[in-house]
Parts: C-alpha cells; structure tokens; sequence
C-alpha cells in the first residue's frame, strides 16, 4: 500500500515538475493582459446577446483570469451592474476555455490538435449556449435569479474577482506594462491567480497521479468503449463532463486528469467536453445556487453540459473528416523521475521571474490583498 501511495505522488510531483515553467509562463502573460484590460467597463460592453456582444465577451473573458471561481464571480458581479445575463455566461466560458495558460498547457500535456481542438470548440460551445438561452431561458426565471444575485451572497474568489489594477493609461502598451504601476499590476495578478487555482492544481495532479498509478488500462478501455469505435465518438463526449463533475477540479488543474483520460482511450470529443466542464463541477454548482438560485443552477447545469457535449461531438466530428485525430495515444503522464533536461533549466529559470514578480507583490502591498481574496466588496468595486 505504501509503495503504490508513493508511486501515485511521485508521478503527481513528476508531471507537476513538467508544467511547472508552462504555467509561470502563462500565469505571467495573463497577468500582462489582465493588466493592460479594465474590468470596469465590462458591464457597459455586453448589454446584449448580439453575436457582436458575445465575440466582446469571448475576448474579455479570454484577457481574464483563468480560476473557475473567479470567472463565476466575476460573471455574476457583471451582471449586477447591468450586463446581459447571456453574455455574463459567455464571459465565463471563455475566461476558462480561451485564457493563454491553458493552451500552453495543454500543448505540453496533450499536443497541438487538442489544443487547437479546444481553442475551436470554446465559440461552438458558447454559440449553442446563447442558442439554448434564447430558447429556454425564460424571463420569470431571469428575474429570479436577478434577485437572488442582488443579494450578494458570498461564494469564492469574490474579491479577487472585484479587484481591478488595470493601467489604462501611459502612453503605448509597452510603456504601460513596463511602467512601475504596470510590474506592479501584473505581479499582483500574478500571484493572486496562482492563489485562486493552485488547490485545484495539486488537486488535479494528485487525482491523476493516482489514476496513472493504479486505475489499469483494461478497465478506462472498457469504460470509454474503446473497441466500439463509433459508439465512443459520440459516448465519449457524453461522459466527458460527468466524470469532470465527480472529478471536481477545475480550471488548468484538470489538464494533467485529461491526459491520464485520454492515454485511456477516452475519444477525441470526451477530452474536449471533459476539459470544457469545469464551469459544471459540484462546487461551482453549489455557488450558482447560492448566487443565483437553484432553479437557476439546475438550468446552468442543464445547458452547460448540453452546449459542452453538443460542442465537443461537432468538434470531433469536423477534426476526424480533416483527419487530424491523433492515432497515437501519447500524452505526456510522466513517470515518477526527474532528470537534468530542457524541461529542468526551464523550470529554474522561470521559477527566478516568479521570485522577481512575488518580491515586486510582497513589497506593493500584496499580502493585505490576498488576505481579502474571499472576502466579498474587498476591493471596493462590487456596487
């Protein structure tokens, strides 16, 4: 028992020591575009459902932090202050599905048609979301959950969602994020987005260091349907979501999860909608229910997962005539060492721009803001 506990963490350190400089890297570039974007206009910007609207949406959210709870947070503080309620859930979508971090983890993890796959399938997905509103969505409904989300109610990362150090003005972009205001912006995103997602991190490679370690492969290949293959095409989508619900790691933790799936034989679509559901895992349930209702957090769930299986089935569809489903099953799920190569001078070298953005966050005020991550008004923005 001990020797297969002590298998799972060392595959769990070992794959986390291999993402670790692609996650400084994207953590960092997120903090520059978080930046440079203002969150306060947000509202003013999507007050509809229009496709001019929801391509807004799609990029506010994908210039946004990539942590589930603050994307909720952020979505459902928007949405107090006027937005469309659509394309508050479209901004949600795409802040987990379009955000830099997790295509260059994904690259490192998966290989290049996932990524592009994903990249691809997050408009999909949000086009049927904001066709599945517009059909379903009924206004005695919206007013109830207006209400509810009126009530403040605190869930997760609220003021890290309402804190917005966003340098909008300096003369050009580069002089913005390299002037002593910008550093200090984006080492305050910085750290506060590893804050907001690094339990869901270990979390994710602590689950699938265990599933790598000790699930065998006979059982996900008959689990996935892997000898029925047009079953699985459309199985594998399906599934996809449910098992990221019971997984319950959201955000970039659930990329080390969807490689151990995919080396399974998960089908090309159920990678996708696996990835796609972390905006449908039981704590974000639990916070729509407490910000918006739980009619409203059943109804979420319902066309999330619809527009998240839906989305990733056309997405398989369309990558299989192209014939660029990989043959090989070759995800990167490290074994339990680690050796002096590329991946190692990197981690160091980028482990020394962490330091140099953590000293810039510990000497502009940073630890006073971090202790008000999870508290609800703390940047002063909520109303």
């Amino acid at each position: 028992m001990a020797e297969a506990l002590l298998r799972a963490l060392g595959m769990a350190f070992a794959m986390g020591w291999d993402i670790l400089w692609p996650l400084i890297l994207g953590f960092a570039l997120s903090g520059v575009v978080q930046a440079v974007v203002s969150h306060r206009e947000m509202a003013n910007l999507l007050p509809d459902d229009r496709p001019r609207t929801i391509a807004k949406a799609l990029a506010l959210g994908a210039a946004s932090s990539s942590c589930s709870y603050a994307a909720v947070a952020i979505a459902r503080s928007v949405f107090r202050k006027g937005a469309d309620f659509t394309a508050a859930m479209a901004f949600e979508m795409a802040s987990t599905n379009l955000v830099l971090e997790l295509s260059i983890i994904m690259l490192v993890f998966l290989g290049w048609q996932l990524t592009i796959a994903e990249f691809l399938g997050a408009p999909v997905m949000v086009a049927l979301l904001v066709l599945l509103f517009r059909r379903f969505l009924s206004r005695t409904l919206l007013d109830e959950a207006r209400r509810q989300a009126d009530r403040g109610i605190a869930g997760r990362m609220e003021g890290h969602a309402e804190m917005d150090m966003s340098v909008t003005e300096g003369g050009s972009l580069w002089q913005r994020i390299t002037s002593d205001r910008g550093f200090t912006a984006i080492s305050h995103y910085f750290v506060m987005d590893w804050a907001s997602v690094w339990m869901d991190i270990a979390g994710g490679l602590l689950i699938a260091g265990a599933l790598a370690a000790w699930v065998p492969g006979a059982f996900w290949q008959s689990f996935f349907l892997v000898d029925h293959s047009a079953l699985a095409k459309i199985w594998g989508p399906a599934v996809g979501p449910l098992v990221a619900v019971i997984a319950f790691v959201c955000s970039v933790g659930n990329i080390p999860l969807a490689a151990v799936l995919w080396n399974g034989g998960i089908s090309f679509g159920g990678v996708i909608a696996f990835i796609f559901a972390d905006l449908i895992v039981l704590p974000v349930l639990n916070i729509y229910r407490k910000y918006y209702g739980l009619k409203m957090a059943g109804f979420l769930f319902a066309t999330f997962y619809v527009a998240m299986a839906g989305a990733a089935l056309i997405i398989e569809l369309i990558f299989g005539m192209l014939d660029l489903v990989p043959v090989q099953r070759n995800a990167l799920v490290a074994e339990a060492s680690i050796t002096w190569n590329y991946t190692t001078w990197l981690d160091i070298a980028f482990l020394v721009l962490a330091g140099l953005l953590v000293r810039r966050f510990l000497k502009t005020g940073g630890p006073m803001m971090l202790r008000m991550m999870n508290k609800p008004s703390a940047m002063g923005h909520a109303h």
